[in-house]
């Protein structure tokens, strides 16, 4: 089972563009990501810049409406995330529970739909596009 843990790092909405990173945090991390890839669970992570650098596209009045960052409504933003393949829900969340995030960060946790989870008929209509995993 694939899972996307998403790092939600409390404040990140207010970040500026050229925000500093505490080197020791960074180093802690990247010790857990080694854990992570170690343990061969770890498909891919990234970190994300914050939304001061990012845009949004809306589509409420029908069309496309491009509002750049930073976004005044945001609450809770993305920091980055990890994709990780483990046998369980419980696995993931063990995980995720090893990770040295701060007292203002949050991990949600997200499993990833497979083809498989899905009826026939939506299955054929996905399997023009190749680039889906069965």
């Amino acid at each position: 089972m694939r899972f996307m843990m998403l790092m939600i790092p409390l404040g990140y909405e207010s970040a500026p563009p050229d925000v500093q990173l505490d080197p020791e945090r960074v180093a802690a991390m990247m010790r857990y990501n080694e854990a992570l890839k170690d343990a061969g669970v770890l498909i891919t992570l990234e970190g994300l810049h914050p939304p001061s650098m990012g845009a949004r596209v809306s589509f409420a009045t029908g069309d496309p409406i491009v509002t750049d960052g930073p976004f005044a409504e945001a609450k809770e933003v993305l920091g980055g995330y990890w994709m990780i393949e483990v046998a369980s829900r419980a696995e993931a969340i063990a995980w995720a529970k090893k990770c040295p995030a701060s007292s203002n960060e949050i991990i949600e946790i997200r499993q990833v739909h497979e083809m498989s989870d899905f009826p026939a008929d939506v299955q054929k209509a996905a399997a023009e596009f190749e680039g889906l995993k069965k």
